[in-house]
């Protein structure tokens, strides 16, 4: 209860409220259940999530990489679930300002959901349409970095 509580109150935007109910269920799931139990990942994910809407980017990258490790490890990489861990962590990676490192991730993400989920299942069309917009900033930067060097090499 206090896990979905706390997921309504992120969707409210209310991520400090979230974080205190998250925190110390994330700490008795660990305790009672252990690190590689499927609701002890998923609250680290939801605390994962919360931090990231408080901008607190490298704590969230951390527990995204410890999340989709252990899912990838414990589920295997086509489980629906370590392809939402995947695909979350190149959301937080492309925050960061990494941008190849993220794109190269949620290309991975989208050909696993479209083997796995389908074209259009809304995971899948979710991951493909950043997929697409993250390849089109990437191609508006290449043309604005040509056309700088273009310019500077002017007489």
């Amino acid at each position: 209860s206090m896990n979905n509580l706390a997921t309504t109150f992120g969707r409210q935007g209310r991520w400090k409220e979230a974080e205190e109910l998250l925190v110390p269920v994330t700490e008795t799931r660990k305790k009672l259940l252990g690190l590689e139990h499927p609701a002890t990942l998923e609250s680290i994910g939801n605390l994962a999530l919360t931090i990231k809407s408080q901008g607190r980017l490298s704590e969230a990258e951390e527990l995204e990489v410890q999340v989709l490790e252990t899912r990838k490890r414990i589920l295997g990489l086509e489980h629906p679930s370590t392809l939402r861990s995947m695909n979350n962590l190149a959301f937080t990676w492309k925050k960061c300002g990494r941008s190849a490192a993220a794109l190269k991730l949620i290309e991975e993400c989208v050909l696993l959901r479209v083997r796995i989920l389908g074209t259009d299942h809304p995971d899948t069309v979710s991951s493909h349409e950043a997929l697409l917009a993250w390849q089109a900033e990437d191609a508006r930067e290449m043309e604005t970095d040509s056309s700088i060097n273009e310019d500077l090499d002017v007489s």
